[in-house]
């Protein structure tokens, strides 16, 4: 049972004057008889049983996209049924106006909308459905909460999708199907064709040009259906906060815009999130299928409070790779690298395989170091210097041990993981 504002106007307009005029036997006596009309109209109010209820809430969204749920309201009683709706969401599904007000007639349904957009990637859970029946004096009616528990899957944003077509374009090159041709040390023979000047002399097919009275060189393209191991990292560092959002979002960004490329040249594409154990994983996924798959897989990928454990990643990447491959790393460079394991896991890996390794960068860094104005920035500045200075010798030392650095700011790191994929397949290092 509820009350609405109209028992409370009522009581105190009879109440009120009463209670001014010192006659409290009179207002004592109004406000028994307000309580009784609210209960007798609670009473006569109609019970939730004869509202038809149904929830529909969309599978999936992107993040920032707007989408919404919709609740239908059927009227199965014997006569009008009048009250509010309320469409609970946890606060991080970003739900707009979920009270709705409705009067149905006998038989009919209608429809309330409460509008979503989601602030934060991951399942985003509703609550219960609250249903209030107003009583035909409008002073009480009958409450209940129905238990539900649908789900919103907030996929990644994906926002480094922007600098896919200009990659793709790239790529045409290195491939071959576009006026410019590369070569690379690792190439595939691809076709003959008649020399140009400035054509390299070492291309040129001498047994081919004496048949055909011609001079002929070889084209030639980049390898294609290589193998590319995305690991991102989940552990702690992940947490960390790089502008409005945590390290790990920067990550995944760069992962699928390097799986979306990868994909479009031809590629194996393999993504696993990791810190002590797997949490998600999008593998044997290829053409059309692999994007959707990897949002789905990284959606509920989320930052854990552990340290990582890079023998254990070493394992698990040793156990699914049987060929050279492409093995990429996005996690963080930090000084404690060194003891954690990932020294050691860079330099097993590059052994066998061509290892990059990605870390976004704090843009506050650099502000705390160059501030200056007083002894607590002064003390903030060489402190940021100094974990600059020791991220860089680790990055100096993975370098050394054969992989590929790639450091970017969040908005910067997708598309400068990007490039560098294009260089080393252009140059014939995949």
């Amino acid at each position: 049972m509820y009350i609405t504002g109209w028992t409370a106007l009522l009581a105190a307009l009879g109440a009120v004057p009463t209670f001014l005029a010192h006659d409290k036997t009179i207002a004592w006596a109004w406000l028994v008889s307000t309580i009784g009309l609210a209960l007798l109209d609670a009473a006569l109010a109609p019970t939730v049983t004869g509202l038809g209820v149904k929830s529909v809430v969309p599978r999936s969204v992107r993040l920032g996209q707007k989408t919404a749920a919709t609740v239908s309201l059927a009227n199965l009683s014997r006569g009008r049924i009048r009250g509010a709706i309320r469409d609970a969401w946890e606060p991080s599904a970003g739900a707009g106006v979920n009270r709705h007000r409705f009067d149905i007639g006998l038989l009919e349904t209608r429809k309330f909308i409460t509008p979503l957009v989601p602030t934060r990637r991951g399942d985003r859970h509703s609550g219960d459905l609250t249903i209030r029946l107003e009583g035909p004096l409008r002073l009480a009616g009958r409450q209940r909460s129905i238990p539900r528990r649908e789900t919103l899957r907030v996929l990644p944003e994906f926002a480094s999708r922007r600098h896919l077509p200009s990659r793709l374009a790239l790529l045409r090159e290195i491939d071959g199907r576009a006026s410019v041709n590369m070569r690379g040390a690792g190439s595939e023979f691809d076709s003959l064709r008649e020399y140009v000047i400035g054509d390299d002399v070492r291309n040129i097919d001498w047994r081919s040009s004496a048949r055909r009275a011609e001079v002929l060189v070889k084209t030639f393209r980049p390898e294609r259906d290589r193998r590319v191991f995305i690991l991102v990292d989940t552990s702690r560092l992940s947490a960390g906060r790089v502008g409005d959002a945590p390290r790990l979002d920067a990550s995944i960004e760069a992962a699928l815009l390097l799986s979306a490329l990868a994909a479009h040249a031809g590629d194996r594409v393999q993504v696993v999130a990791f810190d002590r154990k797997e949490r998600a994983r999008a593998l044997g996924s290829t053409g059309p299928r692999l994007m959707p798959a990897l949002a789905e897989a990284l959606a509920v990928a989320q930052p854990n409070l552990v340290e990582p454990d890079w023998p254990g990643a070493l394992r698990l990447i040793q156990d699914r790779l049987s060929q050279r491959s492409l093995v990429v790393l996005l996690t963080t460079i930090d000084p404690s690298g060194l003891d954690n394991g990932l020294a050691d896991a860079v330099a097993s890996l590059s052994q066998r395989h061509q290892v990059v390794v990605a870390s976004v960068e704090d843009p506050e860094l650099a502000e705390l170091a160059s501030a200056r104005t007083d002894v607590a920035d002064l003390y903030n500045a060489a402190a940021a210097e100094r974990g600059r200075l020791e991220t860089s010798a680790l990055a100096m030392r993975l370098r050394q041990l054969g992989a590929e650095i790639v450091r970017g700011l969040p908005g910067e790191l997708a598309p400068t993981l990007a490039d560098t994929y294009l260089r080393l397949k252009a140059a014939g290092r995949l």
